[in-house]
């Protein structure tokens, strides 16, 4: 996050002593190192130049002035994890329009696209021209490497503006969404470590969750034969093997929509052995827990699943300790009627919620923690953490002088969620009628006001820009 430093303060005074004054202010709770006081975050056409404590609008006469009281003026979240296109009735544009509404102003989007993954380079760049048409806030794109030898596609993908790889351990799809196996998996990692960017993995390991399946009644209609197929083994020997072969490549490994507090545990010993490796857990994660499938039933199916209620109070203490370094939505858009099938395991996986990612992480950070301390460290978790992992950190990510002035200003309350009004194609959301704790209340990108709860969303589809890597360690 930014914080009142030495330079910002010489920043504001040469900008006083030229008179140069910003487009437009926002007043209210802004962070100082882990401290927040009411201060401004000045803006200049689309960037921030400057942050500082007080509040004084004799110093920026004339200039347009958003003052929002006590709510936090935080930077715009980053979702790490988002498919636009897995379901054909979503899109670039409608996701992108959630998560404008939401308080996400830069979506790192998935490469298992309907009907062909992005996983050549000509996919990519008709994925690039399609972003540059549709999107509303800004994107960076993940590509996908075929088994049998699709690692020969990391060079050419990584040149032309991929950010970095996801690849599964687990089949879902043999064309859309393959399996990699352990032994191609080596030749991944080494072709990204090479290429550079992130490789992400979904880590769960295929022989024991399709050996389970196979077990099932196909007709069973209990929610919970989705929890026998996917037991904690499944997931967390996936992450040691990606682990492993991580530390093995040297490559940037990231582990997606982890589950269990386990698997952080694993990560932050691997971590001390000097393995480059990250992972995410996700909203659903952190709010439900396999007994609200008896509810919900087919509505809270997801990959992995659901698990008991000491799970979801372990992540939230390894996210308070620092072992969950991001919290991502895994927006998944399917439609109601390929999530109320009868037979569970007829039913898609996945739910809904890039609208609802800062909303749900931050609400639900303050209601157990006033003193704030578990607030930042959800706030980096969706903001300073992914821009650094995925190399858009130049540019997203804080406040900082000179980044894009991408802000959302958040207000703690007793809002409801309203699963009717998200703008996702889905139409519904699993956190329908929950009170998180507050609410966004305005979102910026680039400095033009594109959200507000007032007015709802005046944005531009095409507006957003596709990013491209720093260069990362």
């Amino acid at each position: 996050m930014a914080c009142l430093c030495c330079e910002d303060a010489a920043y504001i005074r040469r900008m006083n002593e030229q008179q140069k004054l910003p487009d437009q202010v926002i007043a209210g709770r802004v962070r100082v190192e882990d401290s927040w006081i009411r201060g401004e975050v000045w803006v200049t056409g689309e960037s921030i130049s400057a942050v500082f404590p007080g509040v004084d609008p004799s110093k920026t006469p004339g200039v347009s002035r958003l003052d929002v009281g006590d709510a936090f003026v935080l930077p715009g979240a980053i979702d790490s994890h988002v498919h636009s296109l897995s379901y054909g009735g979503e899109g670039v544009a409608a996701a992108t329009r959630s998560a404008a509404a939401g308080g996400v102003t830069t979506v790192v989007e998935m490469p298992f696209d309907v009907p062909d993954p992005i996983n050549t380079l000509d996919r990519l760049h008709a994925k690039q021209d399609m972003v540059a048409n549709e999107a509303a806030v800004d994107v960076a794109i993940l590509g996908t490497l075929a088994p049998d030898g699709g690692w020969r596609e990391a060079e050419a993908m990584s040149a032309a503006g991929a950010v970095g790889y996801k690849v599964s351990l687990y089949l879902t799809d043999p064309h859309r969404f393959p399996r990699i196996n352990d032994l191609e998996l080596l030749n991944v990692m080494n072709a990204v470590k090479d290429a550079g960017g992130t490789l992400c993995i979904h880590a769960e390991n295929n022989e024991i969750v399709h050996g389970l399946s196979d077990q099932q009644d196909p007709h069973d209609t209990d929610p919970r034969v989705h929890l026998r197929t996917r037991p904690p083994v499944s997931e967390t020997l996936g992450v040691v093997v990606a682990l492993e072969e991580a530390a093995y490549t040297g490559v940037r490994l990231h582990l997606c929509h982890l589950s269990l507090p386990r698997g952080a545990e694993l990560v932050s010993w691997y971590k001390g052995q000097g393995t480059n490796a990250s992972l995410e857990t996700c909203p659903h994660y952190l709010t439900f827990s396999e007994d609200d499938m008896m509810k919900q039933r087919a509505r809270l199916k997801i990959n992995p699943p659901l698990r008991p209620k000491d799970a979801v109070e372990g992540l939230w203490n390894e996210l308070r300790a620092g072992q969950i370094d991001i919290v991502s939505s895994d927006h998944a858009p399917w439609p109601l009627e390929m999530k109320t099938k009868k037979y569970i395991l007829e039913n898609a996986s996945g739910v809904p919620g890039v609208e609802t990612l800062p909303t749900l992480v931050l609400g639900q950070a303050l209601q157990r923690d006033p003193s704030l301390s578990l607030f930042n460290a959800a706030l980096d978790a969706i903001t300073i953490t992914p821009a650094r992992r995925f190399g858009l950190s130049s540019r997203k990510g804080s406040l900082g002088v000179g980044k894009d002035a991408d802000i959302m200003v958040f207000q703690p309350g007793d809002q409801a969620i309203d699963g009717s009004a998200q703008h996702s194609n889905a139409g519904w959301s699993p956190y329908d009628g929950l009170r998180p704790g507050g609410a966004v209340t305005h979102v910026f990108s680039r400095g033009t006001l594109i959200y507000s709860a007032a007015d709802g969303l005046n944005v531009t589809l095409g507006r957003g820009e596709i990013l491209t890597r720093d260069e990362v360690k």
